[in-house]
C-alpha cells in the first residue's frame, strides 16, 4: 500500500525544494535566509543546491512546477510573499498535480493496481471513480460477511446458486456491478463464498438489478434467494412491498411490468416457469441491508 502522499513527500518535495533552493540562490540569497524560507537547516539547502538530492526529472521539466517556482522565488525574495503564502500557492499546484496529473500517474506506476480503474482519477475526491468502486467492493463483502455468518442461509440457496451484487450509482452494464464470481453455495449446510467479489462477474442477478433500476426503483443491490412462501411473508412483515413477475415474459419485460404494477417494490419474486426456478429477488440501498434483510427475515 503506498498513499499519494507519499509520492509527494518522495517525489515532489524533493524537486521542488530543490528548483527553489536553486532559484532562491539565483537571487543572491544566502544560504541561512533559503533555509529560514524553506523551514529547513542550512546543510540541507546546501544539498539541494549541489544537486546531491534525487529530483524527479517529469516534476522538474513540469511547466507549472517551473512556474510556481519563479513566481514563489520572486515573491519571497522580494518581499511581496510571505512563506505561508508560498506554502499555499504550492499546496494549490500539488492538488492540481494529484487530479488525474503528473502526481496521480506517478502513484499508479507506484501501485499498478490503481491502473484496473483507468482513465484520469483523483484519490482525494470522494465521488471519484476508484473511491466509489472500492466503496462498493467493501460494501459486497461486509454483505458477504452477514451471509456467510447466516447458517439457515444455505438452505435457501436455489439450484442456480445465490449472488449478492451491489451497482455503481451510475451503472449502466453489468461491468458496473460488483458480484461474487462463480456465485454462492450450499456447502455441507453452509453458504460458501468461492471467490472475493468483482466487477462484470453476475450476468443474472446484476441484469434484474439493472431493470430493476431502468424502470424506476432506486436500488443499489440485490439479493435472490429460493422462492419460500413463509420467506415472502416475514419480508412483507418487515415492512417490504412485494411485487411478483411473469417469468415467461423474461427478465426485462417481466420486472418491468411487476414494477409498472408496484413501483415501490423492495421484492421482485416469480413463482416459476418453463424450465425456471422459482426466485425471490431481495432489492435495497446496498449489500449489507438487503442480506440483513434475508437474514432477519429466516
Amino acid at each position: 500500500m503506498r498513499f499519494i502522499e507519499e509520492v509527494v513527500v518522495d517525489e515532489f518535495l524533493p524537486t521542488f525544494r530543490s528548483m527553489l533552493a536553486e532559484a532562491l540562490r539565483e537571487r543572491e540569497l544566502t544560504q541561512s535566509e533559503v533555509a529560514d524560507l524553506l523551514g529547513i537547516s542550512q546543510s540541507a539547502v546546501s544539498k539541494y543546491v549541489h544537486s546531491e538530492v534525487t529530483v524527479n526529472e517529469r516534476l522538474e521539466d513540469d511547466e507549472r512546477v517551473v512556474e510556481l517556482v519563479e513566481r514563489l522565488a520572486d515573491g519571497l525574495t522580494g518581499g511581496e510573499m510571505s512563506p505561508v503564502q508560498a506554502l499555499v500557492e504550492a499546496e494549490v499546484v500539488i492538488r492540481q498535480l494529484e487530479q488525474g496529473d503528473v502526481l496521480a500517474q506517478l502513484h499508479q506506476e507506484a501501485v499498478p493496481e490503481l491502473a484496473e480503474y483507468g482513465g484520469a482519477f483523483a484519490v482525494h475526491d470522494p465521488d471519484s471513480d476508484v473511491r466509489i468502486a472500492e466503496q462498493a467492493l467493501a460494501s459486497v463483502r461486509r454483505g458477504l460477511a452477514i451471509v456467510e455468518n447466516t447458517t439457515e442461509f444455505a438452505r435457501h440457496i436455489p439450484a442456480v446458486g445465490t449472488n449478492l451484487v451491489e451497482a455503481l450509482p451510475d451503472a449502466d452494464s453489468i461491468e458496473d456491478v460488483v458480484a461474487v464470481p462463480g456465485r454462492i453455495i450450499d456447502l455441507k449446510g453452509r453458504p460458501e463464498v468461492p471467490a472475493e467479489p468483482e466487477f462484470g462477474v453476475s450476468e443474472y442477478v446484476a441484469n434484474v438489478l439493472l431493470t430493476a433500476r431502468a424502470n424506476g426503483s432506486d436500488a443499489r443491490a440485490a439479493l435472490n434467494v429460493s422462492y419460500d412462501s413463509s420467506l415472502l411473508e416475514a419480508l412483507e412483515a418487515s415492512g417490504y412491498d412485494t411485487v411478483e413477475f411473469d417469468a415467461d415474459q423474461g427478465v426485462e419485460d417481466g420486472v418491468a411490468a411487476a414494477l409498472d404494477a408496484e413501483p415501490n417494490a423492495g421484492v421482485i419474486y416469480q413463482t416459476g416457469g418453463f424450465g425456471l426456478e422459482p426466485i425471490i429477488y431481495v432489492l435495497g440501498p446496498d449489500a449489507p441491508t438487503v442480506a440483513g434483510a434475508v437474514r432477519d427475515a429466516l
